[in-house]
């Protein structure tokens, strides 16, 4: 039964009307609708959450006849199952009481508690600390298609940081895989959107409305300070404001002035290649194994954002990267001046955070006492950094930034208890001495408690019921509790007790004189609230003044984190400073794989580290040599590399000088998109027809096995063909490995490509690989060893073996396998080779089954070989 469909019912009792109304107004969401100390959900909701939730599917009384569907959960730990419904792909809107019961009645004895929605819950508008991962940003992302470019604005509200960029509409895909977004929309008359996109309608996306209401959000006559944005982008932000107002239910969360991101700015890396690097996120999902999990020492949220996006998106300023591994260099070269920063920093709270839900109007005393904290830790960090006398140049900008907070540190010293709770319902979050009118009513709550436990022992006196206690409740207040059994005496008229409640076992009482402390404990304690309540809005006013401030601050202390992290990987794992020149080059001496190397590393070996040096005349590497002999490792080894060194990172290596990457490319491994139609071999030509369309001379790309997904011929022409075309028209920095030899051919015309291998042995009939990559083609692939190292059973081996003796040979015999080799040139070499001579030596041994021998019969096994060889 919809939810929608009993919108217009006009027999709904006055609760299930008001459910109904406010249901309408978010169709698309389900409603946690506020009953008391629950939050409650109905019909269809109730079905979809209780699904989600695994909680109990109940009914409550019926409607147009039918039981109504319920479930509902605990306001008090309402985040823990919203987090799961966000997770779970649901958005949530929120119905809370907007007065008491108290005051409804006092509009009439039969009046509903008016309720209102107060905010919709999605997956980008998230800011409760429960709700999200501390170490993973969360966007909120809006597109739009504007006259043939497309316009993207971005939000972390969590931290208010705010991004705008201007894109062609190829590049949308690399975008959206770098933000990785929480939530993204787009106009719904937006025909190529993406397919998890939300639509919205397309009215919301109205760059002059969208102008005119970024101008007053941030206080300015005109946006050129911030960048000069064009209609694209304005647009996209007109649809991420509009959606953020209505999800707040017109209270916008915090944000800072947009940055404009230009797209020269960044390396530009595809998703494709973005997945096959595993740059942030593993293949299975998740950090660990990936290149952020290998290299992120950060102590802090706020750095373990920050590196993310750093890694996520490389420099190509090399004034900016410069700049970065300077700071990176003087915390690495001072291990104490490192480990003191990171000390400091680790007991710094995530203030970036705090103030996203200052401003949201979702803190809480704690919020507040995590800003004089960490506002504390930045003065010290700045006292401490100031007493550098050579300062990097970043470091000189970050210096201002962690100061100029102490008015309001020391107000939150003063008004603040030392460590603040969350709720604020009971109270107690003020200090004492901090208000003299409040430790009055502190005083007199006090005092009526004390006079409440004396009047324990008076009733108790006077009873003679040992028994008897004072207790209090939600409902009843403060009341006098006996057992059963002594319940009598004090239910006499004369008693001066008067009944309140009888529960199994036990008796509830009032008196005059409990009724009057009561009282006057009760406006002590409501007046106290209410004073606590009134200088908390007061501090919370007072930091949101310094709200531009206390961001960069923010900030300033996650890039101190990111570099005082980075100079720690570098020192534990030997890593060395990139240099950068002005041509394309790109050369590296014992260069490891960062990810693969703490691998080994747990299991006791040693990762074997290679150069790599692409040069002008040297752009392009031919590598082959057999499966599991170090390939792919090599060729993302040095992606890696260029990826780390100009997100302004040590790189693991002894040297590396390298010339700007502008785009990055990867063809690596093989994987269907069923959803979308393409085999294997489909997304590993439209990924290779993406790179010969884009890479430019300054861009480095690495492919792997380019043409294995058909068959034989096709594979090795198309392979062929690629080569050539990387060569003469990208002349772009190439790693190319393959198990095509006919390819090594290309180097007798191709000045440019340069042959390597990776080294394997077989010794004793077993394959060694050497995991070293040397120069000049493999002798041989090794297919057929990888193949009895994987335990192919022998009598395939075998087979095999006979089956490629006849192909490099050229028989015409293996059913029609090899015919037609004669008419292709790239195979002329094999198809003219004279039949081999049957070997009788080798025949009688694969002849063997040693398992089967006895003794004798291998002595005289033994006897008849060696009269083969006396032949």
């Amino acid at each position: 039964m919809s939810s929608r469909s009993h919108a217009s019912e006009p027999a709904a009792t006055p609760m299930m009307a008001q459910y109904l109304s406010l249901k309408a107004q978010v169709p698309d969401c389900l409603l946690f609708y506020r009953m008391g100390d629950f939050f409650e959900l109905f019909f269809d909701d109730a079905k979809a959450a209780s699904a989600t939730l695994d909680i109990a599917l109940t009914a409550r009384g019926e409607h147009q006849g039918q039981p109504v569907p319920m479930c509902g959960v605990p306001a008090h730990s309402a985040e823990g199952y919203l987090a799961r419904l966000i997770k779970g792909g649901h958005r949530v809107a929120i119905a809370d009481q907007t007065e008491t019961p108290a005051q409804a009645k006092a509009r009439g004895s039969k009046s509903l508690v008016g309720r209102a929605i107060v905010r919709v819950v999605t997956a980008g508008t998230l800011t409760e600390e429960a709700l999200l991962d501390s170490r993973s940003a969360n966007w909120l992302t809006a597109i739009a298609p504007v006259g043939g470019v497309v316009g993207i604005a971005s939000a972390d509200i969590s931290t208010g940081r705010f991004e705008l960029a201007e894109i062609a509409p190829a590049a949308l895909d690399a975008e959206l895989a770098r933000l990785d977004a929480a939530e993204l929309i787009a106009p719904d008359s937006m025909a190529e959107a993406p397919a998890h996109a939300l639509p919205c309608p397309a009215g919301r996306f109205d760059s002059a409305a969208a102008e005119r209401r970024l101008k007053t959000l941030f206080g300015v006559a005109t946006l050129d300070g911030y960048g000069g944005f064009s209609r694209a982008e304005l647009a996209a932000a007109g649809g991420l404001i509009s959606y953020l107002d209505t999800a707040g239910q017109g209270s916008l969360p915090f944000l800072q002035p947009p940055e404009r991101r230009r797209s020269g700015d960044h390396m530009m890396i595809d998703a494709a290649t973005r997945e096959s690097l595993e740059l942030t996120q593993a293949s299975g999902g998740g950090r660990r194994g990936s290149l952020l999990d290998a290299i992120d020492r950060t102590v802090t949220g706020a750095g373990a954002r920050l590196l993310a996006a750093d890694v996520g998106a490389p420099l190509t300023d090399r004034i900016r990267i410069e700049e970065r591994l300077d700071l990176v260099a003087l915390f690495e070269r001072d291990g104490g001046l490192r480990e003191a920063i990171r000390g400091r920093l680790k007991s710094a709270p995530d203030i970036g955070r705090a103030l996203g839900r200052l401003v949201a109007k979702r803190g809480s005393p704690r919020d507040l006492g995590m800003l004089r904290d960490g506002l504390n830790e930045a003065r010290d960090l700045h006292d401490r950094l100031a007493r550098i006398e050579a300062r990097p140049a970043l470091l000189d900008r970050l210096l201002p930034r962690l100061t100029g907070h102490g008015a309001l540190t020391d107000l939150l010293r003063r008004a603040l208890v030392p460590a603040p709770p969350i709720d604020t319902a009971q109270g107690g979050y003020i200090a004492e001495g901090y208000d003299a009118a409040l430790d009055d009513l502190r005083g007199q709550g006090g005092e009526g408690r004390r006079a409440i436990a004396m009047l324990e022992a008076r009733y108790r006196e006077k009873t003679g019921i040992a028994s008897l206690k004072i207790r209090h409740n939600g409902v009843l207040g403060y009341h006098i509790e006996v057992s059963a059994k002594h319940a009598d005496p004090l239910m006499a008229a004369d008693s001066g007790f008067t009944h309140r409640q009888t529960l199994a076992g036990v008796v509830r009482f009032n008196a005059p004189e409990l009724h009057e402390q009561a009282t006057r404990v009760g406006q002590a304690g409501a007046h106290a609230l209410a004073a606590e309540a009134a200088h908390l809005e007061d501090l919370i006013a007072t930091a949101l003044d310094r709200t531009v401030e206390i961001a960069a601050t923010a900030e300033a202390l996650a890039r101190l984190d990111v570099a005082a992290g980075l100079a720690e990987r570098s020192a534990e794992g030997g890593w060395c400073r990139p240099r950068f020149e002005d041509h394309n080059c790109f050369e590296i001496e014992g260069g490891r794989h960062p990810v693969v190397e703490s691998a080994v590393a747990l299991t006791g070996g040693r990762f074997v580290a290679n150069d790599c040096r692409l040069s002008e005349d040297s752009r392009l590497w031919l590598i082959t040599g057999p499966n599991m002999g170090g390939k792919s490792t090599f060729l993302r080894q040095n992606a890696l590399i260029a990826v780390l060194a100009q997100a302004g990172s040590p790189v693991p290596a002894t040297q590396a000088r390298l010339g700007l990457v502008d785009q990055l490319f990867s063809r690596v491994g093989a994987s269907d998109n069923l959803a979308r139609g393409r085999s294997t071999f489909m997304v590993e030509m439209v990924e290779t027809a993406a790179i010969l369309a884009q890479a430019t001379e300054r861009s480095f790309v690495i492919l792997d096995e380019v043409g294995r997904g058909t068959s034989t011929y096709d594979g090795l022409a198309i392979a062929w063909a690629v080569v050539e075309a990387v060569h003469d028209k990208n002349r772009c920095r190439c790693l190319f490995a393959t198990h095509y030899h006919e390819l090594t051919r290309l180097a007798e015309r191709l000045d440019a490509l340069s042959l390597h291998h990776v080294r394997a042995r077989e010794w004793k009939g077993d394959l060694v690989l050497l995991h070293e990559v040397a120069r000049g083609p493999a002798d041989r692939s090794y297919g057929l060893a990888v193949a009895k190292l994987a335990g192919l059973p022998p009598i395939v081996l075998a087979r095999a073996k006979e089956v490629l003796g006849r192909l490099e040979a050229g028989r015409a015999s293996t059913g029609g396998l090899a015919a037609g080799l004669d008419d292709l040139p790239l195979f002329a070499a094999a198809a003219v080779r004279e039949e081999a001579a049957p070997d009788p030596l080798r025949a009688a041994l694969d002849a063997i089954s040693p398992d089967t021998l006895s003794p004798r019969e291998a002595l005289d096994l033994l006897y008849r070989l060696k009269a083969i060889v006396a032949e």
